[in-house]
């Protein structure tokens, strides 16, 4: 699925391409692209006839186009495989084209195309996010992510800090801090020298701050390669793909030699995907003595 870096990537394309053009059509050619607008097809194209696209955002995972008039936005999250690409509109339909949006003054279209149709476009109300700032109401809940330039990093450690699960886990949890999914977290992790299990509770601050701070690093170079794709599904709107897979140290790895001091990449199952990681340079955690001497009792 992509991740923040893949999804800035569109939306800094979607910005230079969008931007204060008018929308006079739309054309759904797959009703569930547009599932989540509980109105259907019709209405959602017929609310955004005459409609003039005003900001393109981001919020972790999540982009939505901002729109003049009401308070409203098309609200857009691409799955595993949802593509926003610019088009010519003479160019072929894609095979797996859904929606498609024409302008006003006959430039280029817009397109989501998606072949596992995962992902979705809707129409969805803008309302005041918790922490400042209008966002659209499916996500007030979700947190800032660490490229956004009021992200508070103090407050997203004492997030983390203050639940009670693995490392791993809650820098996955969008309501904590935003944007970062499994590759990402697994190359944040390396880089600050720890494994994905450490307990939360036992984290430090300083440890902390360091492990998003390499997220914060690691997306940023990211960005700067055009993301990371590793098949023809993850593309920018002019359908280029990214190269930061090259530049992974341990996302995807298994038993090619650590970067930095030559033992083979862990593969471990997590969460019904992977985790990549060192075993040298990011030990297990030990589990507590209590829990230990209940495993041993158990003939675990």
């Amino acid at each position: 699925m992509p991740e923040l870096p893949e999804v800035e990537v569109v939306r800094r394309g979607l910005a230079g391409h969008v931007l204060h053009r008018t929308i006079c059509a739309v054309a759904v050619d797959h009703p569930r692209a547009v599932r989540r607008h509980v109105a259907g097809a019709g209405d959602f194209a017929a609310r955004l006839s005459g409609r003039t696209i005003t900001g393109v955002r981001r919020r972790g995972k999540y982009l939505w186009l901002e729109l003049d008039g009401a308070h409203d936005a098309v609200l857009a999250h691409l799955g595993m495989s949802g593509q926003m690409l610019v088009a010519d509109p003479g160019r072929a339909a894609e095979k797996h084209l859904r929606v498609r949006f024409g302008f006003a003054d006959d430039g280029p279209e817009l397109r989501f195309v998606d072949q596992r149709t995962f992902g979705g476009l809707w129409l969805n109300p803008l309302v005041s996010g918790p922490d400042g700032g209008l966002v659209p109401a499916a996500i007030g809940h979700i947190a800032r992510d660490p490229m956004d330039p009021a992200f508070n990093l103090d407050a997203a450690v004492a997030g983390i800090r203050r639940r009670h699960t693995e490392l791993k886990r809650a820098l996955l949890d969008q309501t904590v801090v935003s944007g970062i999914g499994n590759i990402y977290a697994d190359e944040a992790l390396w880089r600050a020298r720890l494994h994905g299990a450490r307990p939360t509770e036992a984290l430090s601050r300083a440890r902390g701050r360091t492990v998003l701070t390499a997220a914060t690093e690691v997306m940023a170079e990211a960005l700067a390669a055009g993301g990371t794709s590793f098949d023809a599904l993850y593309v920018n709107v002019n359908g280029i793909s990214g190269y930061f897979d090259r530049s992974l140290a341990v996302y995807g790895q298994a038993d090619r030699p650590c970067p930095r001091c030559g033992s083979p990449v862990l593969r471990e199952a997590f969460m019904n995907r992977s985790s990549f990681s060192c075993p040298r340079c990011q030990p297990r955690p030990r589990r507590p003595q209590s829990e230990r001497i209940v495993r041993a009792s158990r003939g675990a």
